[in-house]
């Protein structure tokens, strides 16, 4: 999992209009919610492997995985968000999200 958290985190930084174009419009600045977004993934993903620090990293994943939710519904909602993927792949991407937090959980 830290390892999954560590790369999507530095493809924040390596492909940065692939996520924002994810972020609901609604959403104030976008490049800056994605820097956030992929520096947390990463940092987080770093602080899943320092036992220490492991649980409240698990607990970061779960509420990060709520915060974006809102962008996985958009990719849903909005044909250009959706990055040509078929709408069952990115309807499925919405309960598969219950699935990674409880994964998260069992870090906790």
């Amino acid at each position: 999992m830290a390892l999954l958290y560590i790369i999507a985190g530095l493809n924040h930084f390596r492909v940065p209009r692939l996520y924002i174009r994810m972020i609901p419009p609604s959403y104030p600045n976008p490049p800056l919610l994605n820097t956030i977004s992929g520096a947390a993934e990463i940092f987080l993903g770093v602080a899943l492997c320092i036992p220490v620090l492991s649980s409240a990293a698990a607990w970061g994943i779960i509420a990060l995985l709520i915060a974006v939710f809102p962008a996985n519904l958009f990719m849903y909602t909005d044909e250009k968000a959706g990055m040509n993927l078929p709408k069952w792949v990115l309807l499925i991407r919405l309960p598969l999200q219950l699935v990674v937090m409880l994964w998260a959980w069992i870090y906790t």
